[in-house]
């Protein structure tokens, strides 16, 4: 068997549990089950002291307190040492007057990157690629995006996935392309004859039988 298969990431599924861990950060020992309860973004950054890498964990300190109202934590990762995270966030600090309020794990043993697929042999052997977990208060993997080493995360599009997914969970809807809070949310497609003729009638904005939108009161 040729080593790249061997190293061929196995992705973690949505909607199954989030693979368990624990791991050092710059914050201490952190478990999975630590933030039971509460919303998770667990997110990678290919390596401490990289400029994309900088601007982005400058925009996630911008974006935390946001998260917080949301209910949502954050925690980075990387493969590289804890002494070296710690002294790249004491240079943000010290260089861009950004405190980084968020722990982040040190991962030299790649445990954690290999259970989440974070590395992608096609981009990276060595680092870790820009990938985003969201994971809900039970423990369940709920959205995974992955980036290219090129390519900074829009941290407003975050945002508004865990706007999308907390409306979901919370009013049995889904959201159309490009929603936004307060847009008009879609009613779930009717599965029975009697069920289309409910929502005709129910009063939605009624674009085909299969396609209801509503707005949330």
């Amino acid at each position: 068997m040729s080593e790249e298969m061997v190293t061929t990431p196995t992705l973690p599924r949505l909607n199954e549990p989030a693979p368990d861990f624990e791991a050092v950060t710059t914050h201490g020992v952190v478990r999975l089950s630590d933030f039971r309860d509460s919303w998770l973004i667990l997110f990678s950054h290919p390596a401490d002291f990289t400029p994309v890498c900088t601007t982005e964990f400058i925009a996630f300190a911008e974006i935390y307190p946001e998260l917080q109202k949301r209910g949502v934590e954050l925690l980075g990762l990387s493969i590289d040492s804890v002494y070296s995270h710690i002294a790249w966030i004491r240079n943000i600090q010290e260089k861009m007057g950004v405190k980084i309020p968020f722990p982040i794990i040190a991962d030299l043993d790649r445990a954690v990157a290999t259970k989440y697929g974070m590395v992608q042999p096609g981009a990276s052997k060595t680092e870790a690629v820009r990938a985003v977990f969201i994971i809900d208060p039970k423990g369940v993997l709920r959205a995974m995006i992955y980036y290219p080493l090129t390519t900074g995360r829009n941290m407003q599009e975050i945002l508004r996935l865990i706007d999308a997914l907390q409306t979901s969970d919370k009013h049995n809807v889904a959201t159309p392309a490009n929603w936004q809070p307060g847009d008009k949310v879609i009613v779930p497609a009717p599965k029975t004859v009697e069920m289309v003729e409910e929502n005709l009638k129910a009063g939605y904005e009624v674009v085909d039988w299969y396609l209801c939108k509503r707005r949330l009161e």
